[in-house]
């Protein structure tokens, strides 16, 4: 029972942090910047932030950027869901992206490969 409380509140604070983002005037945070997932401790005092940025050389700047936001984001997402203790937001960088991406070049390559050895 708790643990779909608490997936719906990880959903809810994902929906509200994608919509905040786009209101951040840093201009560390550019690009496409995308809330992956979101994981929120059983007592609520820590949420982990998964964040993808499409430009990889911006990551550095744009993590930055968003822990410096993290004060106003806590505070707007405390306004904006109606929970008895907002967590704090702790950003991470997602690179679930580039794995599939690379997994996904080396399916295609073993699949050029035994192709070609078909035709032998």
């Amino acid at each position: 029972m708790a643990s779909n409380r608490i997936g719906r509140i990880n959903e809810e604070i994902q929906r509200e942090l994608s919509d905040l983002l786009r209101s951040l005037k840093d201009p560390r945070i550019r690009g496409l910047v995308s809330i992956i997932r979101v994981d929120t401790t059983p007592d609520l005092h820590y949420a982990k932030v998964y964040v993808s940025v499409l430009n990889k050389q911006d990551t550095r700047d744009v993590m930055r950027g968003l822990r410096s936001a993290g004060g106003y984001l806590r505070r707007e997402l405390g306004r904006a869901l109606s929970l008895r203790h907002t967590p704090e937001l702790l950003f991470q960088e997602d690179d679930s992206i580039d794995q599939g991406a690379h997994i996904l070049q080396i399916l295609n390559e073993i699949e050029k490969k035994e192709a070609g050895t078909d035709h032998d």
